[in-house]
């Protein structure tokens, strides 16, 4: 399929990032000594751990969003929102590894970027429906 590479691409990058953040909880894991199965111990282990988990609660959010708005809209436009998305991400991981009361801003980013891509979706998908011959 042609004429979505671009938001094939940012979803790549979503998931290379999301991956990222895995390996992170792994070497904190050993960093911090937590031994699986264990999902708390050292609070700087549970801020890695929390990062990721929130990422993984965001993904199934903003990936179909992402897409839909790409095909209703513009494949480049929501790559481009995919990409303040990523960046958000990042910002957040940074932000809350470093104090975690400090994430608002990062967790904003993404958020917006999510509502964007959602909001945009819903109206291409009702705009669609309304003009069906």
């Amino acid at each position: 399929m042609h004429g979505f590479e671009w938001t094939s691409l940012a979803t790549a990058a979503a998931l290379v990032v999301y991956m990222f953040m895995s390996i992170r909880v792994g070497v904190a894991r050993a960093k911090y000594k937590v031994a699986a199965p264990a999902m708390s111990g050292d609070p700087m282990f549970e801020r890695h751990v929390r990062v990721h988990l929130n990422t993984l609660e965001w993904l199934p959010v903003f990936l179909p969003s992402m897409w839909m708005f790409a095909m209703y809209w513009s494949d480049a436009i929501a790559a481009g929102i995919g990409v303040v998305w990523i960046l958000g991400r990042i910002l957040y991981m940074m932000l809350y590894v470093n104090d975690p009361k400090t994430r608002s801003f990062g967790f904003g980013i993404q958020a917006i970027a999510t509502f964007v891509l959602l909001g945009g979706a819903i109206w291409g998908a009702a705009s669609a429906l309304i003009h069906m011959p």
